[in-house]
């Protein structure tokens, strides 16, 4: 259960970092925190904790102002719908426990190596570019971010870099082998003014998201 628990707040750790960024568009910044909240709620399931009833947007309902009928039948609702998850967990767990059990016998770490040839986007500024490991079934990245600093002329910012900017993604481990999938993430974050006319110093150096593609690692 503390192994459980542990992994359970590793996540909520990095989805409350995501937040804190304020680089998530305002739609999936709304579907982060409902899985938050779905992740407290299923938290407080397994530790033998009060359910905490919600609304569709996660906000807690307000007794005084929520008739005790629809209380209810919210409380049946969330209740249904964290059973459920708990089942899933377990039976995911133990497909992962069936087919990882001659890989975990063993102590090997893994490494995925990345060499990145080039970026076109028309910014008109300088970027930052975030390359990270995710899992899309988890929603959670599973690795720290390679940073490449992107000029306004379509160029690395560190020059001497050009054409041998590499990074390895270390440390990977046998229960990462079996994640049904695994995806290369890149952010792409405008760095510069906040318009492009607007020549006012006092917008330079300005962090905004951009842009994001991805694709499935072999």
């Amino acid at each position: 259960q503390f192994r459980h628990v542990q992994q359970l707040t590793y996540s909520l750790i990095e989805w409350r970092s995501q937040i804190l960024s304020g680089t998530l568009p305002k739609d999936e910044l709304a579907e982060l925190k409902k899985k938050v909240t779905a992740k407290i709620d299923y938290g407080n399931r397994i530790l033998g904790l009060d359910l905490v009833v919600r609304d569709d947007n996660g906000n807690i309902l307000d007794p005084d102002e929520t008739s005790t009928i629809s209380l209810f039948k919210a409380h049946e609702t969330a209740s249904k719908r964290i059973d459920e998850r708990i089942q899933e967990e377990k039976s995911l767990q133990q497909s992962l426990d069936l087919r990882g059990q001659p890989i975990f016998n063993s102590t090997h770490t893994y490494s995925l190596y990345v060499n990145f040839k080039n970026f076109v986007c028309n910014i008109g500024e300088d970027a930052e570019l975030l390359m990270s490991l995710y899992d899309p079934d988890l929603s959670k990245f599973i690795s720290e971010n390679y940073l490449v600093r992107w000029g306004s002329n379509g160029m690395p910012k560190e020059i001497e870099k050009l054409n041998n900017l590499q990074a390895v993604f270390t440390d990977l481990s046998s229960s990462d082998l079996i994640r049904p999938r695994i995806s290369l993430v890149c952010q792409i974050v405008r760095v510069g003014h906040m318009e492009l006319k607007d020549g006012r110093k006092h917008t330079c150096g300005l962090r905004r998201p951009c842009g994001v593609a991805g694709g499935p690692c072999p």
